[in-house]
């Protein structure tokens, strides 16, 4: 692959700065395929797109007669253009879609997911190997399966296993110490292979049984399972024989349960659109051998006028962006690229993918019952949204905005008799929490122990003096810009916030401090805005309970937070401050002097004795702690 730049600085209309941008760009672009972002006057992108023919592509872009208004819109706003050439355009494809789950361009249709996918994990460095959930890198040793939906639905399956094949599910370390069985022996959910009640062999047929049910192979288990049984009952051996029997029962269960068992699948996601009022929800179910391990809904944000099955084509190309995809996708809409995406997703996974539109049979069924729920799914998101609607619209009336807010922040801190400070700020609006936006500040100070005051005016100039920042470099107003801020306190931090704001010139961001009300009990809240008297709302007011939620996700925020500083605190110790002392050494240290103060009091000789710890090693730590002490002296 190769990458360019092109930009262009003309003193005209902003349509036609953006034309000469794009036709700045045309002079130096090939015709190969490739990838090219659009960006605005801060570096951002406006749009990524990919080409089959770079300059045929964006030739396009030049006939401003025949764009779109919302095309005609982001041309104008267009100051530098990037490209990076590919291969094929299959790789172009695959690159355009990781650049849009990474940049997140206003323009493009962009698929919001940030959460990893949980999978099944079977260890194979282990001669009993153990069953888990698993996130994040696959790098230990096993077999992975998956992707699940949810914790919830990883963790059914793991109980199910246990039930079934009898597997065990704790830690090798908790493994290697035990003397007696746990509980899930007693339960019949474990073998108890740590204390030798089954061999490694014995032990590793349930395992192969286990790949195999995973495999989609559960009838060949269930045959194997049956076998078995009889093979006990005819020795007499009838406690073997009701144990199998049992399993059998779990098998039968297991594979009865679930609200979507096609038998004609076996490793497909099933994706279905539907689409409200510009809006569209895409829910994906993920079958994995003829299992279904969960579903999730989706919320594309786009252009309320692309059509469904543009958003699902987008949707597909950047879901895939950071896992396998399976050998089949079923979708409610044939693809406007269907063989591109095709390609595309082959090429990723090393084999051939199948994206199929099915019309008839078990099949469908399968997508129209993903359709529905896609379809249940939007409507319960407009029904909240219009909910949320109708409380911004009384927050508006309530506090004298001018209009329903799009964004609010609030603020608070959180601390112990001034030690870990931390500040930050939530926000929400017409979707709820937006989550992406919420910021910790660690409070650097100086602030005095405890005063609350103090911590609230550092967030404030810290958060507000970078916006004015990024306003003066870009004099167009903010996207993140609040319409509201609510900040936790009384009349005091009301006018410590409005004097933090005044000095810092921003006079035309209303303020509200939320108060709690006698005893702190909740609904006795007082409001108080500038140049108005403080309010009360009636104890069962819906506004009053969204102000609430909001001033308490703010809390939480704060307290986790806070927690987690103080956690990461309270692991340190002087050791941290010595050079060339990694974590293998510091616990050494540790182990042999029992506390860092026991290393800090100990002779040169005794560090040089520690285990672990050579000569050099233990005068650089003695020279820390006794600076200026000869090291002849110390001996």
């Amino acid at each position: 692959m190769s990458e360019s730049e092109t930009s262009a600085d003309v003193n005209a209309a902003p349509e036609q700065k953006g034309v000469a941008v794009v036709e700045a760009a045309l002079a130096t672009m090939p015709a190969n395929p490739g990838v090219y972002r659009m960006l605005d006057g801060k570096g951002d992108a406006l749009y990524v797109g990919k080409a089959r023919s770079l300059k045929k592509r964006v030739t396009a872009y030049t006939q401003m007669a025949r764009l779109p208004e919302r095309l005609r819109r982001m041309v104008s706003e267009t100051v530098a253009m990037e490209i990076v050439t590919t291969h094929t355009e299959a790789e172009a494809l695959l690159l355009e879609a990781n650049l849009i789950k990474r940049l997140k361009p206003r323009f493009n249709i962009v698929l919001r997911d940030d959460k990893s996918y949980p999978w099944l994990m079977l260890t194979e460095d282990h001669p009993f190997p153990q069953i888990a959930k698993h996130r994040g890198a696959q790098l230990r040793k096993g077999s992975y399966w998956g992707p699940f939906a949810s914790a919830w639905a990883v963790n059914q399956t793991v109980t199910a296993m246990q039930r079934v094949f009898l597997l065990r599910s704790c830690q090798d370390t908790v493994f290697a110490n035990r003397t007696r069985p746990c509980l899930l022996y007693q339960i019949r959910r474990c073998s108890a292979p740590c204390v030798g009640r089954i061999s490694e062999e014995d032990y590793g047929r349930l395992v192969g049984q286990a790949k195999a049910f995973l495999a989609g192979k559960s009838a060949a288990v269930q045959q194997e399972l049956a076998a078995e049984m009889e093979h006990a009952a005819e020795a007499l051996e009838f406690e073997r024989a009701a144990a199998v029997r049992d399993r059998i029962r779990g098998l039968t269960f297991v594979q009865g349960t679930g609200l979507m068992n096609p038998a004609s699948l076996r490793d497909a996601d099933v994706i279905a659109a539907w689409q409200i009022g510009g809006q569209t929800c895409v829910q994906v179910f993920f079958v994995r051998g003829g299992r279904n391990n969960g579903n999730r809904a989706f919320y594309p944000t786009h252009a309320r006028t692309e059509e469904p099955a543009e958003v699902l084509g987008a949707f597909v190309a950047q879901f895939y962006d950071d896992k396998p995809p399976p050998p089949l996708l079923l979708t409610n809409f044939a693809l406007p690229e269907h063989a591109l995406v095709e390609e595309a997703l082959s090429l990723k996974a090393g084999r051939r993918v199948e994206i199929a539109v099915p019309q008839r049979g078990e099949k469908h069924a399968v997508v129209a019952h993903a359709e529905t729920n896609a379809r249940e799914a939007l409507e319960r998101k407009l029904a909240e949204s219009a909910g949320q609607a109708k409380l911004l619209e009384a927050t508006a009336a309530l506090f004298g905005l001018p209009s329903p807010p799009e964004r609010i922040e609030v603020y608070d801190n959180s601390h112990i008799m001034g030690t870990a400070p931390y500040g930050v700020m939530i926000v929400g609006g017409p979707e709820g929490f937006v989550k992406s936006a919420y910021r910790k500040f660690s409070i650097r100070g100086p602030v005095t122990p405890g005063d609350d005051f103090g911590m609230m005016r550092e967030v404030l100039e810290r958060r507000f003096g970078r916006a004015l920042r990024e306003q003066a470099e870009h004099p167009q107003r903010p996207e993140d810009w609040p319409d509201l801020v609510l900040i936790d306190g009384g009349a005091g931090q009301l006018s410590a916030a409005r004097g933090v704001l005044a000095d810092l010139g921003v006079n035309n961001v209303p303020l509200v401090a939320i108060a709690k009300g006698p005893d702190r009990d909740a609904g006795r809240e007082w409001f108080h805005m500038d140049g108005r008297e403080p309010i009360q709302l009636p104890p069962r007011d819906p506004v009053l309970y969204f102000l609430q939620r909001l001033r308490d996700e703010a809390h939480r925020f704060a307290i986790t937070t806070h927690r987690a500083g103080r956690s990461k605190a309270l692991t340190r110790s002087e050791l941290d401050e010595v050079p060339g002392i990694g974590s293998a050494r510091k616990r050494a240290l540790l182990n042999h002097f029992g506390s860092a103060r026991g290393v800090k009091q100990a002779g040169l000789a005794d560090l040089e004795a520690a285990p672990g710890i050579s000569r050099e090693t233990a005068r650089r730590v003695y020279a820390h702690f006794h600076p200026g002490v000869r090291m002849e002296e110390a001996r």
